[in-house]
């Protein structure tokens, strides 16, 4: 009998969809307190999910969401960087 892997499942903080967890990009309040992209999912630290678009990000950033799911407030230059990174992901 053949065993299938399952893939795990994160939900977008932006649009609420559930996707494959490598199809998202985690963004991760390290417990130094700062935020950072994490394209590795790994860095220790509180995570949140976000699609790899600036639309997702965006829709986050503005509903708050990513703030409550980081469970931290997050500075608008710190903002900036992440959409910036995001568009070199």
């Amino acid at each position: 009998m053949t065993r299938v892997k399952k893939i795990p499942q994160r939900m977008c903080v932006g649009c609420g969809e559930m996707r494959d967890k490598k199809a998202l990009i985690r963004v991760v309040r390290t417990p130094e307190g700062e935020i950072k992209l994490d394209p590795t999912g790994k860095k220790s630290g509180r995570g949140a999910y976000v699609c790899a678009n600036t639309e997702c990000l965006t829709k986050s950033i503005k509903g708050k969401r990513l703030e409550k799911a980081l469970r931290h407030s997050i500075d608008p230059e710190l903002l900036d960087t992440l959409k910036t990174q995001l568009g070199e992901v």
